[in-house]
This record gives C-alpha cells, sequence and structure tokens, in this order.
C-alpha cells in the first residue's frame, strides 16, 4: 500500500522569484476564486453571472489540481479540495441559483470528471468543513447549519463518486467543536446521509476537545490525528507505536488512514529562543515555552515551512501506518520538503 505525503487546498509555483503576476498566470487555474455574499446582494444584476464564473472555474481548478498531483511520485499524490467551490451555496437566500436543474446537471457532469481523474490517477483527496461546522453544539440552529455545511461538502464528494462506501478514497473532516463534545456528534451522525457518514472524519483539537475525547469515537467514524494539535495541547510528542494511535488505525477499519501535520511559527517561538539559530534544532519543551512567554493559543498557527528536520523526522515515523497531510502555509512545497526528508531516511 503506497505511503503517502500530500498537502492542502493550494498550489505554489517552485520559483516564487517569479513576478505576482507571472505566479498568478501559473497558478490561477489550479486554485479558486471566490466572492463574498456582499458582493452579490450589492449587484444583483450581476450577481449569477459572477456566481456561474467562479463555480466554473473553481471546478475545473479542481480538474487541474488533480493532474497536476498526478505528475508527481505516487507517494505525493494526496491532496485537500478547498471549501468554496461553490460560493454562498448554503445561503438560504441564493440558494434557488444551486437548485437550477441546469446548474446541477453542470455540477453532476464535471464533478464526475474531476473523481474519475483522481481515480484513473490514484489521488487520494479529501474536504475540510470549516471552523463554523460545529456538529456538537448545544444550540439546534447551529446543528442544523452545520448538517447542511457538512452535507454541502458532501454533494461536491458524492458528484465525484465517493461516499458509496467506508472511506472510499475521500475523507470529510471536522473538528468536534461545540459544548456537547462527543456526545453531540454521536447526535448528530444519524441524522447525515449514508455518504456522509462513510466519510465523516474526526479531528483532535488543540485548544477544546483533544486526543481522549476523539477516542470516544472510534467505534462511530474513522479518526484523524493531529500530531501538532496534541502537541500544543498536551506537550506530548505522542510516539507511533501508542496504544491510542493503533486505535486511532483501526478506526478506519482496514483503510490506510491519513493523520495531520504541521508546525509552529517562527515568530510565536522566538520568546523562548534569543539566539534564532537554535530555534528548530530539536524538540521543543512546552513548560520551558510557556515559562519563556509563548502562547499556546499561538503556538498553533502554522508555519510557513518545515523547518526543524527532528521534529519532520519524529512525524515522519508514523508514514509505515498512516498518510500525513501536510497543514503549513506553503502548501505543496512543504509537502515537497517533508517528502525529501522522507526519501532520505528511506520511507517511500
Amino acid at each position: 500500500m503506497t505511503r503517502r505525503i500530500g498537502f492542502c487546498c493550494q498550489w505554489f509555483h517552485h520559483d516564487r522569484t517569479l513576478k505576482k503576476k507571472q505566479l498568478e498566470e501559473i497558478e490561477r487555474p489550479m486554485n479558486t476564486r471566490s466572492t463574498t455574499v456582499r458582493w452579490l446582494n450589492e449587484h444583483k444584476d450581476e450577481a449569477e453571472a459572477k456566481l456561474d464564473f467562479v463555480f466554473k472555474h473553481n471546478i475545473d481548478g479542481i480538474k487541474n489540481l488533480i493532474l497536476k498531483v498526478s505528475t508527481l511520485p505516487k507517494s505525493r499524490r494526496m491532496c485537500r479540495i478547498s471549501s468554496p467551490i461553490l460560493p454562498v451555496a448554503t445561503q438560504a437566500d441564493w440558494r434557488y441559483y444551486w437548485d437550477k436543474p441546469e446548474i446541477i446537471n453542470y455540477c453532476e457532469k464535471h464533478f464526475a470528471e474531476a473523481g474519475d481523474l483522481a481515480r484513473k490517477h490514484d489521488v487520494k483527496v479529501s474536504f475540510h468543513p470549516g471552523q463554523f461546522t460545529v456538529l456538537a453544539s448545544d444550540t439546534p440552529d447551529i446543528v442544523d447549519r452545520s448538517i447542511d455545511e457538512f452535507e454541502y461538502h458532501v454533494n461536491m464528494a458524492r458528484w465525484m463518486g465517493f461516499g458509496k462506501s467506508f472511506q472510499d478514497g475521500c475523507k470529510i473532516n471536522v473538528h468536534i467543536s461545540g459544548r456537547q463534545g462527543p456526545a453531540g456528534i454521536i447526535k448528530a451522525i444519524p441524522r447525515l446521509s449514508p455518504e456522509a457518514r462513510n466519510l465523516l472524519t474526526i479531528e483532535n483539537d488543540e485548544m477544546g476537545w483533544g486526543l481522549e475525547s476523539s477516542l470516544e469515537l472510534e467505534k462511530h467514524c474513522a479518526l484523524v490525528l493531529d500530531i501538532h494539535h496534541h502537541w500544543v495541547r498536551t506537550g506530548e510528542y505522542i510516539q507511533a507505536n501508542d496504544d491510542r494511535v493503533k486505535r486511532i488505525i483501526d478506526s478506519w477499519r482496514g483503510v490506510r488512514p491519513t493523520m495531520h501535520y504541521s508546525y509552529s511559527r517562527d515568530e510565536w517561538l522566538t520568546p523562548a529562543y534569543p539566539n534564532a539559530e537554535d530555534m528548530h534544532k530539536g524538540f521543543h519543551n512546552m513548560e520551558t515555552l510557556l515559562s519563556k512567554g509563548c502562547k499556546k493559543q499561538k503556538l498553533r498557527a502554522h508555519s510557513e515551512m518545515l523547518p526543524n528536520r527532528a521534529v519532520n523526522e519524529w512525524a515522519l515515523s508514523f508514514l509505515p501506518n498512516l498518510d500525513i497531510q501536510v497543514e503549513a502555509k506553503m502548501k505543496n512545497q512543504a509537502a515537497e520538503q517533508l517528502h525529501s526528508q522522507a526519501e532520505e531516511l528511506g520511507l517511500v
């Protein structure tokens, strides 16, 4: 089974010395465009044309991104698809647009083409609904809207041909969030469509519901281990042979799992490292960082790249059993950096 290291949502060209316009010309076909409710409401006469242009560009962007990833080694063929592919699709005032038969037919056809490309080229894909998807909220209206948002992502995956069986090539990942915690997720799951239940994954938080809470859901859905979140929350560099990791792997029911990896930004580590050259030379002690003035809520922010080879090697120790989705800000470039280290270590 192929070991994979992937990235999230955007493609960045390797030569960052190019002018901004040159980079945009190279990157734009693979990356999303957007619009806002405010703009659409203020430009009613142009709104539908804008939506038409943006969403068709974005679906083409999924296909172009998959094709780009398909040119990489098999061990790098994994990417997350951006959420706002279909702008304002869950907004009540704009639902009429997305319910038009011609729009649905277009989506069905072109998302299916994207899914076919992913399967043809063995590209593992995923979605990650945003922070306002709070399935465990104690406010019923928020749960209702969160289910709508989750099912919006499921629709895209369904059109791509995923969700027919458990974790069949596309995960849709959320945090527990919400005051009800794991119990709230368990209550929400029966309200999800069959495809949604097949694709749902739950990730441990860095500030809210941690790994122990996620493990309460191991019999209900696949779990995603985020080792950076766990380190921020507990200060622990959890080990790949930990029994908790085995339970996460088992939650995938024989499908190869995906985990998340990122690293703290330099500016939030700086208080503990007067000499910047020492910042990325080894493991960080959380107690020491906090005593030197670092803040947990800042340490959770993702770095641009992955500069700490020791911490990278720790992350790569999970690779024999879990694929690694890199959440660093430089996207594919950071994933390539980690992949190169994996090659040096003989792991891919």
